[in-house]
Formats: structure tokens, C-alpha cells, sequence
């Protein structure tokens, strides 16, 4: 696939509408899980400004025709063709992608996202920069990308690093999934309501209703979430300061009998070595820095795993063969070494440096 290709591709996927006083934003991508593409994520960023500048209007909703997905991540073997193609036009389209997260970041209108089935990926890094998130029943968060030889991007660093006892890391490193109680009490959403009443939150906000009383209002207690009772584990396991000390704290628990413990390590081998390394490592920073700042690591590593071999691999075995028999190079932990990693985080030429605008920037420029 071409740049040009790319650029053409059928802009009804995602759809940008207006009623009353707010903005639709609406992921119709139905048979692909709404998994963003290149030319949605454009549509979307050419829109963040016009709507920002716009006086009239109130507040922004993000939603899904797709009852299973909100969102179930970029469109990775776009991405891999398009590097086959036209390596710089790939290495942009990364680019592209945290130039909109820190957009949605920074924009300074009320954004709700009404999620109901999973986000993934791409689609947490344009929901978890809004100002409020709902979460459905269905409602499932992952990172996967350990298993396809990438890493958790989108800036998600910077959120699972500050979230308690490890768990960010638990979830950074496995790609597992939790469900809207454990999202709530992570605060990675901020109400949960049943997807029946999203088109009632929507009617309200075109009619400018206050947006917090609104969802206040109709949110409901999930409940306590599954990871309550597995907290101290991955505390204790996750804290080790290279992944070979996370997995032989979790080898440990395995021998005391702890069946949580043994499913985490099986999840473990099957990730790419390198992935699992650079993501610890760019949790670690993420932990010490600003968003702007991950966004940016972000590219610098989003660019060595194109240029790298576990990427493509992971992404043949998953979606392209459906084999899930990646061969990863390094095979092992052992053999990713720590100038490997150091590569992973080097600076770019200057032409593929992500360049983004100060916070200050943003807001004078009324994003």
C-alpha cells in the first residue's frame, strides 16, 4: 500500500456529524472492530481544531456503531504494508497518531467517550485523553501489544505508571484485559453506565445539559473488579527492576502453588523478549515524565520496532497467518541485551523526531 492509498482510503469509517450543541464523532469500521486506520485517524485530526474554535459548540462525544468494540486498535497490518512500501510514510503515520493524542489531550472542550466492548490500543489512545469515559457492561481495556513485537503506545505509559501497586506494569508487560470495575477503581474510566442510556447522554448533551451532573446522575457502583484479591501478588511480583526479576519473583509464587502466578508466566513466554524489555524500561521513564515527553519516546520506539523484526513477525502470526507461532528474534530474554534496549530509545534522525507543541502552545492556539 502506497501513501497515496492511504490517503484515499473510504472516509465513511469513521463519521464526524453535529447536533445541536455537540459533535458525533462515530466509529463505523463495523466488521474490523472499528480498528483505526491511517485515513480515520486523519478525518479525526483534521476535525480536533474546527471544533475546538467553535464557539457554539458544547462538548464532544466519541462513540461506536459496534456493540462488541469501541475500539479494537490501529490497523497494524496497514502499518506494516505501508512500511514495506514507503518507510517514511509509515514512520509519519506513527507520528500522526501521537500528534492526535496530544491534540485530544489538550483540547479544551468537554469529550466524553461511551464505551461498550473492548478498547484497545489506538482506541485507548483516543479515549483516555478525554474528560470523561464511560464505561458499559461489556466494557474491556487491554494493551496488547507484547504480543505482536510492539509496546504499549499512544502515551498509555504515563497513565499505567501512575497507576498503584504495579499494576500498570502488570498490564503493560501481559496485554491482559480487565473489566469496567477494575477500570473504575484504576480510574482509567470516570462513570459507568449501561450502554442503553449513551443515546440519552447524547440527546442531553445537544441540548447543553452540564455535562458532570448529567453523567453523575445516571452512573452505577460495578462493584468490586477481579484484580482486588491478586493485588498483592502483583505488587510484590511486578516491582523487579528487570523483567527476569519479575519472572523469577512470579516463578516463586508458581512454586508456592499460585495459579495466577503460573497463567502470568505462560503469558510471559509467549511475548516478544524485546517488546517486553523496552516496555518495562519505557514504564519505568514514563513513571518520571510528562506526557508530552512519553509521546515522544513513543515515536523513537514505535520507529525501531519497524525497522526491527518482531513486530512484522507478530503481526504475521496474529492477523495475517492467524498461525499465533511467532519466531522471535531474540528468542530470549537472555538475549536482549541492555544495548538493544538502549538502542530502542535513541534519538531519531531529525526528519522522523516527533515535534510537539508545549501544553502553553496548545492552549494559545485554542486547541
Amino acid at each position: 500500500m502506497t501513501a497515496n492509498a492511504v490517503e484515499e482510503a473510504a472516509p465513511e469509517e469513521l463519521a464526524v456529524a453535529r447536533n445541536g450543541a455537540v459533535a458525533r464523532i462515530v466509529l463505523q469500521r463495523t466488521r474490523a472492530l472499528n480498528a483505526l486506520t491511517i485515513a480515520m485517524r486523519a478525518k479525526l485530526a483534521a476535525a480536533i481544531p474546527v471544533l475546538a474554535r467553535d464557539p457554539s459548540l458544547y462538548a464532544v462525544v466519541i462513540r461506536s456503531t459496534n456493540p462488541k468494540a469501541f475500539c479494537s486498535g490501529g490497523d497494524v497490518r496497514e502499518l506494516i504494508q505501508l512500511y514495506q512500501a514507503d518507510a517514511p510514510s509509515a514512520r509519519a503515520a506513527f507520528a500522526d497518531e501521537y500528534e492526535l493524542d496530544w491534540a485530544l489531550e489538550c483540547f479544551s472542550k468537554p469529550t466524553v467517550s461511551l464505551i461498550d466492548g473492548m478498547v484497545m490500543g489506538s482506541g485507548v489512545g483516543i479515549s483516555i485523553y478525554n474528560t470523561h469515559r464511560v464505561a458499559g457492561a461489556g466494557y474491556k481495556f487491554a494493551m496488547p501489544e507484547t504480543a505482536i513485537g510492539l509496546f504499549p503506545d499512544v502515551g498509555v505509559a504515563h497513565a499505567l505508571s501512575r497507576l498503584p501497586g504495579e499494576i500498570g506494569t502488570y498490564l503493560g508487560l501481559t496485554g491482559r484485559a480487565i473489566g469496567r470495575a477494575d477500570a473504575y477503581a484504576l480510574g482509567l474510566v470516570t462513570h459507568c453506565i449501561p450502554a442503553d442510556r449513551f443515546d440519552e447522554i447524547e440527546v442531553a448533551l445537544a441540548d447543553a445539559q452540564t455535562i458532570d451532573p448529567l453523567l453523575d446522575g445516571l452512573h452505577q457502583e460495578p462493584g468490586s473488579g477481579e484484580l482486588a484479591d491478586k493485588a498483592e501478588l502483583i505488587a510484590d511480583a511486578f516491582a523487579g527492576a528487570e523483567v527476569e526479576a519479575i519472572v523469577a519473583r512470579l516463578e516463586k509464587h508458581k512454586m508456592d502453588g499460585n495459579e495466577f502466578a503460573a497463567g502470568i508466566l505462560k503469558d510471559l513466554a509467549a511475548r516478544s523478549p524485546t517488546s517486553l524489555k523496552i516496555t518495562l524500561r519505557h514504564l519505568r521513564q514514563a513513571a518520571k515524565s510528562d506526557l508530552r515527553d512519553v509521546l515522544i519516546a513513543d515515536q523513537r520506539l514505535a520507529c525501531r520496532c519497524l525497522e526491527g523484526h518482531d513486530f512484522a513477525e507478530g503481526v504475521r502470526a496474529a492477523l495475517v497467518d492467524k498461525d499465533n507461532l511467532p519466531v522471535w528474534q531474540p528468542a530470549s530474554l537472555e538475549g536482549v541485551t541492555s544495548a538493544i534496549v538502549a538502542s530502542h530509545f535513541a534519538p531519531l534522525p531529525e526528519a522522523d523526531e516527533l515535534k510537539l507543541p508545549t501544553r502553553e502552545q496548545m492552549q494559545a492556539a485554542r486547541m
